[in-house]
């Protein structure tokens, strides 16, 4: 059984309540396939018999389970390459001049997903900056899917997850293999803070981030939402700090706070005023 406009209107309405993600019409194929590997797990024969279960109820664990299941968990190691060259060139080095005195780190990765980028960001320092051995570094990883959270606490990626984007080298100096599947060495995963948050909600406090990757996540929201959470990025980002966003994504329109810094053939923000390193 196909999935009718009145079950998917139900659907989208419960995503954009709780996560303010907009799906958009046509999707119905897109919210099958997600759904659908849940029918075996929780009982169900259709996703119009889920969904129509789900309306019955009030809000519980299986609410929580389809809208985990409705938000895009797709990401890699050092996903789209470019970033984490302008990060290794430009940004950190930068930092290493500004945050000599303090010698502290504070990065936070939003819509962290299962955790490839923070550990890229990880890898990426220990390998090419060996003075920050010595400053305090700290990755904050939020996502608003509890299960995503708890895999990154795990560290443990399959075959194929580290197939995408690691280098073979990296993944020979930083991981275990446990069966078909590989770990993160402890002394990365220790310094990975793993926050459930929902970045069009009320956000926690944390320590104020030199850097932040908001990568591939504003593209699900509404304008007015993205406008919102650039205002609060701004307000939580150190005075000199870096924004990172997604390929397709751009302050443009939304907020006259960033900057625009090209580099190659990407670009990240930073508050405007900031006197540049030279």
């Amino acid at each position: 059984m196909g999935l009718g406009s009145v079950d998917f209107d139900y659907l989208r309405n419960l995503v954009r309540t709780h996560t303010a993600i907009v799906i958009d019409d046509g999707k119905e194929y897109l919210a099958e396939a997600r759904l659908s590997p849940l029918l075996r797990k929780e009982g169900f024969s259709s996703v119009p018999e889920l969904l129509q279960s789900m309306r019955v109820k009030s809000f519980s664990p299986l609410h929580r389970r389809v809208l985990d299941a409705m938000t895009n968990n797709e990401t890699w190691f050092f996903r789209d390459l470019v970033p984490f060259e302008a990060l290794r060139r430009k940004v950190i080095p930068e930092v290493i001049q500004t945050r000599g005195l303090s010698r502290r780190l504070n990065i936070w990765s939003a819509a962290s997903s299962s955790g490839q980028e923070a550990y890229s960001t990880l890898i990426l320092l220990h390998d090419n900056f060996p003075e920050l051995n010595h400053w305090q570094v700290s990755i904050l990883a939020t996502d608003y899917s509890q299960a995503m959270v708890d895999r990154v606490k795990v560290g443990r990626y399959s075959q194929l997850e580290v197939n995408r984007g690691l280098p073979i080298t990296a993944l020979a100096k930083h991981f275990v293999q446990h069966g078909l599947e590989w770990e993160i060495a402890p002394r990365f995963r220790n310094m990975v803070d793993c926050r459930l948050m929902n970045l069009a909600e009320t956000w926690p406090e944390f320590p104020e981030p030199d850097i932040i990757f908001l990568r591939n996540v504003l593209i699900y929201f509404d304008v007015q939402t993205k406008a919102d959470i650039l205002a609060r990025v701004h307000r939580r980002l150190r005075p000199d700090g870096y924004l990172f966003l997604g390929g397709a994504e751009t302050t443009m329109g939304l907020s006259d706070a960033f900057e625009r810094v090209p580099f190659e053939k990407t670009a990240y923000y930073r508050p405007k005023g900031v006197n540049h390193v030279s």
